[in-house]
């Protein structure tokens, strides 16, 4: 899952961008409107967390870019900014959930991974495909009972393709949902992540098929 961090003070936003990492998502920094603007016309993110007193760029305007582009990716605003009437805007402008600076860091992750459930359609924080399933407040995965030990990169590939099991991931989708602007992922090292996964799911009755020259699927291997 790729998250877009629009923050100017960059303390903060390095400090977000490491919180969301460590929680294994693929996460970019921009400090200015007019950067977001840029970079969210030509980069596909899941969730988009908003600063509005930017330079360059109000954050609402940016949010009413966004949208008028029919950019769909969940936004949360993040401002010091607590007048009612400015949530009012940001909420009807399209923002999915809004937070009042200074906040606390797990609130901000959790709202996130609700965020996240939405965007793949869930409710349940936990689902389950065959033998397998994916908690999504822990970000862990388990088979019977017991936790799947998987590095962080594996379990970001098979979040992305369990949440749409059963339906062809292309390869470049892959890549933008596990690396942001500095990680050089290849679709080689993709195939090489599958290539694991496919090891670590065989005894539990799924595995990753291949969408020849298109990208990747999760499937059953055996009733369940």
């Amino acid at each position: 899952m790729r998250i877009l961090v629009v923050e100017d003070n960059v303390t903060l936003a390095n400090g977000l961008a490491a919180v969301l990492r460590g929680s294994g998502y693929a996460v970019d920094i921009v400090g200015d409107g007019a950067s977001a603007v840029a970079v969210l016309a030509t980069e596909r993110f899941d969730v988009v967390v908003l600063d509005l007193n930017l330079p360059e760029m109000d954050g609402l305007d940016v949010l009413r870019t966004m949208r008028a582009r029919q950019n769909n990716a969940s936004v949360l605003i993040l401002t010091a900014r607590s007048a009612f009437e400015d949530r009012v805007k940001g909420l009807n402008l399209g923002a999915d959930d809004y937070m009042i600076k200074p906040f606390d860091v797990g609130e901000l992750e959790a709202r996130v991974r609700v965020l996240l459930r939405r965007q793949a359609g869930l409710k349940a924080a936990t689902i389950a495909f065959g033998d397998v399933s994916f908690d999504q407040n822990s970000r862990s995965f388990s088979a019977g009972g017991i936790s799947l030990d998987l590095p962080a990169r594996e379990i970001s590939l098979l979040e992305t393709l369990f949440l749409r099991a059963g339906k062809v991931v292309t390869k470049q989708s892959i890549i933008e949902s596990l690396a942001g602007f500095d990680d050089d992922l290849s679709a080689n090292a993709i195939e090489q992540y599958v290539s694991r996964l496919r090891k670590r799911l065989a005894p539990h009755g799924l595995t990753v098929r291949t969408a020849r020259g298109i990208g990747y699927y999760l499937e059953k291997t055996q009733s369940s």
